[in-house]
């Protein structure tokens, strides 16, 4: 574990020493929480802060939730809902915002595994009540992931991943924005995840957010009910 900070914290010096000396790279911030009532329910919550500098000029924040429904072992069906804030730039949350948003957004995403490579499509419609009127757009993501290590508890403590997400609507000029993330994931348990990675956001156009190169760094958190009587266990065994 203390080589693991050591080398997290590396990286963060490594990559804030490039920044300031090459390019401007944003932050991303993360933090998940996810509840499995069944193996087919769940529910969620998230938040996101993001900043155009690293760890400055703070311009963006959400907060959002839902409910998933696993359909079949490689579908799964989400509804959620959200608040999207994005302020202007130039410095830590500039007045006048540039959008304040809410968003409802139904979802399906299918999984695949080839060997130990896992696929993943995301298929998303969102419903976009805006700043400057009501809104709709749609979002497909294609990711791919490949755990790794000794295997603990049932699942292997590292993850490397990629995923490219192009964002569409039914107005010109049609194509919004694409989205592109590499990323590295560690589990210290079951319940938790850390993610750091990198991110670069395109933008065609639009007003509601300025793409850059950022710095991810994620926390996931993810508990399951117990099960408290045989019934209920037969019931589980069951949905699979």
């Amino acid at each position: 574990m203390k080589k693991l900070y050591s080398t997290a914290l590396a990286l963060l010096i490594s990559i804030n020493t490039l920044s300031s000396q090459a390019f401007d790279i944003g932050s991303w911030n993360i933090l998940n929480f996810k509840y499995n009532y069944s193996n087919k329910w769940s529910v969620f919550g998230e938040a996101q802060l993001r900043s155009l500098k690293f760890y400055s000029n703070f311009h963006y924040y959400e907060y959002k939730g839902g409910i998933n429904y696993k359909v079949h072992k490689n579908a799964q069906l989400t509804l959620g809902a959200g608040s999207y804030q994005t302020y202007k730039e130039g410095g830590n949350f500039v007045l006048p915002k540039n959008n304040n948003e809410f968003r409802l957004w139904p979802q399906v995403v299918i999984f695949q595994s080839i060997g130990k490579i896992k696929i993943e499509q995301r298929y998303r419609a969102e419903l976009r009540w805006t700043s400057n009127g009501y809104r709709d757009r749609f979002r497909y993501r294609l990711g791919v992931s490949y755990p790794f290590g000794k295997e603990r508890n049932e699942y292997k403590p590292y993850q490397i991943s990629a995923s490219n997400e192009l964002f569409f609507t039914d107005k010109e000029p049609y194509f919004e924005r694409n989205r592109l993330l590499f990323a590295f994931n560690y589990k210290p348990s079951k319940a938790t995840t850390l993610q750091i990675g990198y991110l670069h956001q395109f933008d065609y156009k639009i007003n509601d957010e300025t793409g850059r190169d950022f710095l991810v760094v994620g926390f996931y958190y993810e508990l399951f009910r117990k099960l408290t009587s045989k019934s209920e266990t037969d019931n589980e065994l069951k949905d699979n």
